[in-house]
């Protein structure tokens, strides 16, 4: 599933840097883009939140942590 994860978020965040440790049912999410540079907080996780947010609804992912942040 981190695998799964990862190419979707780098498909909806062209060139970001993404690392994604996933235990049971629990994921940490750590996503680098130029394309948070302007948004809040909440706009970025929200932006990552989308990519994963069908695998919660159906219970794969029950919590999920986002770091999300402009690169440098």
């Amino acid at each position: 599933m981190n695998q799964e994860i990862a190419d979707r978020i780098r498909n909806a965040l062209p060139g970001c840097e993404v690392e994604v440790a996933v235990e049971g049912n629990r994921a940490l999410i750590e996503v680098a883009s130029q394309a948070f540079e302007g948004l809040s907080r909440v706009q970025r996780h929200q932006a990552v939140y989308r990519c994963v947010e069908d695998l919660i609804a159906e219970g794969a992912l029950h919590a999920v942590t986002i770091r999300a942040n402009v690169p440098g």
